[in-house]
């Protein structure tokens, strides 16, 4: 699962894709176990959840070159396009409201372009969270 955004830039709209792996973090009780993971240039989780193992990642890029973190740890943890979820703005979206997307095309996300283009697939599911228009 990752969180699409802009590494520091806390608390802007365009990095809720981390602030939701945040919550999910705290809400499977290994928000204290983020690591930086050098060999993916993210920062990585290992939570389980009904049984399943889960890799959270953060991205530690900006969000135009998230997809190369995202590629690498793919790489690393032998997962395909398909085992990939990933969690983003969405500006067309109203505030707070969220769809579930399953592969198509970055519809003009810098961040879900680049994963596209790292991964060569755009098979990934993804949750797109609204953050309206400003």
């Amino acid at each position: 699962v990752a969180g699409l955004g802009n590494y520091g830039l806390w608390g802007t709209r365009h990095s809720v894709g981390m602030a939701v792996l945040d919550r999910l973090a705290r809400q499977l009780a290994v928000a204290e176990g983020w690591r930086v993971d050098r060999r993916c240039c993210a920062d990585t989780a290992l939570a389980v959840a009904r049984g399943l193992e889960l890799l959270l990642l953060k991205p530690r890029r900006l969000m135009n070159l998230n997809g190369l973190s995202i590629a690498s740890a793919a790489e690393i943890y032998n997962l395909r396009p398909e085992d990939i979820y990933l969690v983003h703005d969405d500006l067309d979206k109203a505030l707070g409201k969220v769809a579930i997307k399953l592969g198509g095309s970055a519809r003009g996300h810098n961040g879900v372009r680049s994963c596209i283009s790292a991964l060569h697939s755009n098979e990934m599911t993804r949750l797109r969270v609204g953050i309206g228009r400003p």
